[in-house]
């Protein structure tokens, strides 16, 4: 088990909003200087469009730092597995994270386990494990039946608490039920904020420690250090309003957080 950053952790800082967006190179040496060993480059469209010497660079740099790479994508039609198998085996990963549903591909139960059953097996004869991750487009019952149908040790779940509130599921109910299936964890931390006049509700990222997420909880149940699940910090930092130096500083800031906060629970 090792702890680790997703591109998610960048958001702002690889967007279109940031003056010079950071290439997965500052990123995996800025994981490194942070403590981080493992490093997720998770909805990154741009890796789709490197070339083999590009990533072959990014492979090299890693493993010279010392990270671990991992990848995620969207999506469970054959292309896109074969598409992202293809990028692990030159980036040397073995777990890609992936989730149901695309904007243009919504597949029922039966579909979906039909795609995995037949994308799986190169994904298991290449050392590689599929996560399907929790969020609020599926319910948690209909993924971990999708999950139990493939029935093969390389498909797992990559769990995300927080996303599944949307749907009106209970952190902890997801924790629970998807404990004996997870293979990657996403740790961020949330929270519900009263809209000004008190007129709704934000539901938005906060420091690990400060919000909802009973990470205690979810280490007892998933036991991610005995089984080797790799823990990944994520973050939902909304924009803020005085631009790109204050909402990049804040997010470097979380990040050092969540980090030091998971080091010391080792």
């Amino acid at each position: 088990m090792a702890y680790g950053l997703s591109t998610y952790a960048y958001f702002w800082r690889i967007s279109a909003r940031a003056p010079k967006p950071l290439t997965v190179e500052q990123m995996l040496h800025n994981t490194r200087e942070l403590g981080g060993d493992v490093f997720q480059i998770c909805d990154y469209p741009l890796i789709e469009t490197f070339d083999d010497a590009r990533l072959a660079d990014i492979r090299a740099t890693a493993a010279d730092l010392g990270i671990t790479l991992e990848l995620g994508t969207r999506g469970v039609l054959a292309e896109r597995l074969d598409t992202y198998l293809a990028l692990a085996g030159k980036l040397g990963v073995t777990l890609v994270r992936s989730m149901l549903n695309t904007n243009d591909h919504r597949p029922s139960t039966d579909e979906a386990t039909a795609l995995l059953r037949a994308g799986v097996p190169a994904y298991a004869a290449q050392g590689v494990t599929l996560g399907l991750e929790t969020y609020e487009q599926v319910a948690t019952d209909d993924l971990l039946t999708v999950v139990r149908a493939v029935d093969d040790p390389h498909l797992g779940v990559v769990l995300d608490p927080g996303n599944c509130a949307a749907r009106l599921e209970r952190p902890k109910d997801v924790v629970e039920a998807t404990a004996p299936y997870v293979v990657n964890i996403h740790v961020k931390d949330f929270a519900f904020t009263r809209r000004d006049g008190w007129v709704g509700f934000t539901y938005a990222g906060c420091p690990l420690g400060e919000g909802l997420l009973d990470y205690t909880h979810l280490v007892e149940t998933v036991r991610p250090g005995q089984r080797g699940i790799n823990q990944i910090v994520e973050h939902w930092l909304p924009w803020q309003d005085d631009g790109f130096e204050t909402t990049a500083g804040i997010e470097d800031q979380w990040t050092r957080h969540c980090i030091s906060t998971l080091q010391r629970s080792k």
